[in-house]
């Protein structure tokens, strides 16, 4: 059941549960990050449309935890099974190649989509979150702090404050017309069906195609992990379609002359015409786009999903850097990294349909995404002197380590989490700590990791002395020498990764709990030392006097807590009705005041009721 969000407050609103929205919500889940993700459906989408998982997207759920359950929900993409008037003849379609150290994702997996926005759903409950559906997006506004949305949901029209709304609402994106963002494209001249349907009369080992050159092709593609098949056909504009197992079963006899094949049921069906198209723009303030509601693909190479699905894995870990104090101008290389990206995919997959339509159906390493990146990047630090190896854009190749503790181990599995990862090749350098980089050395004196075979020198043609900056979705951001670490120390420092300085030490101190925090433990008890002077005149020393005074102290923490607890509630209420940035500010400071002192509070009754000593 899906319950109505109580919060009317929260740092990002999520429109659309699709894979891209998905894949968003998870990285905000892991990275602490607030949001609401919502769906005007009533429900889960229940096609398989988009079934083809390619290696690089695969790379990127192993990075949110959730592979190996969408590995296990399909299966690789079978054999093509061409029937022809002299017998049936069995072609690959997909080039497979072998794992490497370096990819070890190599071949396209065929996973119903219904499937893997499953497990998606799956994994997004395992972080506490989970989509809401019957809640449609009606409109918004927005100003320089955040945008009001307003959603209809089963309980009524609600008003929630986010300091950013994404839309992720597929090719018809309700975001993006609200926001006047021009889709520019072509129709492609294909109007096609394409069904989820239970058939018997066909073997479910190869994908079946019959009319390969004519006009009347249709195929059968079994949806592993099911008991379905995928039906596809181009059919003419002008022709009014029956998606009933009934008219599908006639559909295939009068293409086919197939009398033994009978569809029994249709679990999902659409008539759609092709396009290709990408928005003229990816943000407009605090709006972003992403996925199918930012550029839509022909079916052919399967690239519209995984594009979505990176997306959104691109834009997950700056939305969360600037809502934790990075500069605003992060932001800005979502649209510059990830809208170069679509307009190439756009045109692979419009060259694989012209192919598709001459009959070739192979595809290569091009549809796998390995090789895309982001070498003009602004988040790629120049090396122009670099000329082998990886260069900052690239994607951040794998690689089988061993850690200093003898266990063997893979650079993905050091990658893997929210945080940016700097790497060290045979040097004792020591860079400084900060939060949310993860520093390894391979090699030298005190190197935590052993290069098992030189495949980290070799995958990434490093030197003695140089390091590699990793960023949190898996891509190189530089690679220098040890003499110039002061270069990724600025670059860091301009994407939020800043170092813990002593007065954010001591200001996180104040905020820790009584057992952790000296200062804070000190300062209450000398409050409550005066207190208990002022109280009785002097410092108890009978049994009655400590017991008077302990009463007394207890009431007027009561009180207290009941006047505290009360400027609270009036704060929060405060918060939802201010718009201006500096009364906000000023309101969150009085709230981020009352909380610690209410937590105090607690604590010196706690010990007042439990403190042998005292008693």
């Amino acid at each position: 059941m899906t319950t109505t969000p109580t919060a009317t407050n929260t740092e990002v609103i999520i429109c659309g549960t699709g894979a891209a929205g998905l894949t968003l919500a998870i990285d905000l889940a892991r990275r602490n990050v607030g949001f609401l993700l919502i769906d005007k459906a009533p429900h889960p989408f229940v096609g398989s449309r988009g079934k083809g998982i390619q290696p690089r997207s695969q790379e990127v759920f192993e990075d949110l935890g959730v592979i190996d359950r969408i590995v296990a929900s399909g299966g690789e993409y079978p054999v093509q099974r061409i029937h022809t008037a002299d017998g049936p003849l069995d072609q690959v379609a997909v080039e497979m190649s072998e794992p490497t150290p370096e990819e070890p994702y190599q071949i396209p997996l065929l996973v119903p989509q219904f499937l893997t926005e499953r497990r998606l759903r799956e994994r997004l409950a395992e972080l506490g979150h989970a989509p809401h559906h019957s809640h449609e997006l009606v409109g918004f506004e927005q100003d320089g702090d955040g945008v009001t949305a307003r959603i209809a949901t089963p309980d009524g029209e609600q008003a929630v404050r986010a300091a950013y709304l994404i839309g992720a609402d597929g090719g018809s994106s309700f975001v993006r017309k609200a926001l006047g963002i021009g889709f520019p494209g072509r129709t492609l001249g294909v109007r096609a069906i394409v069904a989820d349907v239970y058939v018997d009369g066909v073997p479910s080992d190869a994908w079946h195609r019959w009319g390969e050159d004519t006009a009347g092709q249709v195929s059968l593609c079994p949806l592993y992990g099911t008991d379905m098949f995928q039906l596809q056909a181009p059919v003419p504009f002008d022709v009014d379609l029956d998606l009933t197992a009934e008219g599908l079963t006639a559909f295939f006899r009068a293409r086919t002359g197939r009398d033994d094949v009978v569809i029994q049921a249709v679990s999902w069906a659409s008539a759609f015409q092709m396009n290709a198209r990408l928005a003229d723009s990816y943000r407009n303030g605090r709006v972003f786009l992403t996925g199918d509601a930012a550029h839509c693909h022909p079916p052919t190479g399967g690239q519209g999903l995984n594009t979505g699905v990176q997306d959104a894995y691109n834009l997950g870990w700056k939305l969360a850097a600037v809502l934790g104090g990075a500069p605003e101008t992060l932001l800005e290389t979502y649209e510059q990294e990830r809208r170069p990206i679509a307009e190439a995919v756009l045109g692979l997959s419009e060259r694989l349909l012209e192919a598709a339509k001459n009959r070739d159906i192979h595809r290569g390493r091009e549809v796998s995404q390995l090789d895309l990146g982001y070498l003009d990047s602004p988040l790629s630090l120049p090396n122009p002197g670099r000329d082998k190896g990886v260069l900052p854009g690239d994607r951040a190749p794998d690689a089988p380590v061993t850690g200093a503790g003898g266990l063997p181990t893979r650079l993905f599995t050091l990658f893997q989490g929210p945080h940016w990862t700097l790497l060290g090749h045979d040097t004792d350098a020591t860079p400084a700590a900060r939060p949310g980089l993860h520093i390894h050395t391979i090699g030298g004196a005190r190197g935590d990791i052993l290069d098992s075979g030189d495949r980290v020198r070799d995958a990434y043609g490093l030197t003695a002395e140089q390091w590699v900056l990793v960023r949190p979705d898996g891509y190189v951001a530089a690679v220098v020498d040890t003499a110039d670490l002061a270069a990724v120390e600025t670059h860091l420092d301009g994407v939020g990764v800043r170092r813990l300085t002593e007065s954010t030490s001591r200001s996180t101190s104040r905020a820790m709990p009584k057992s952790t925090s000296e200062s804070t433990s000190g300062s209450m008890s000398e409050s409550t030392s005066e207190s208990m002077v002022s109280s009785t005149g002097s410092t108890p020393r009978t049994r009655r006097e400590h017991r008077q005074a302990r009463t007394a102290a207890e009431k007027r923490l009561a009180t207290a807590q009941r006047e505290l607890h009360q400027l609270s509630r009036q704060v929060q209420r405060d918060l939802r009705s201010v718009r201006r940035h500096g009364e906000t500010t000023a309101i969150v400071a009085r709230s981020n005041f009352a909380e610690l002192a209410v937590q105090s509070i607690n604590r010196l009754t706690a010990g007042f009721r439990s403190d042998r000593a005292d008693q």
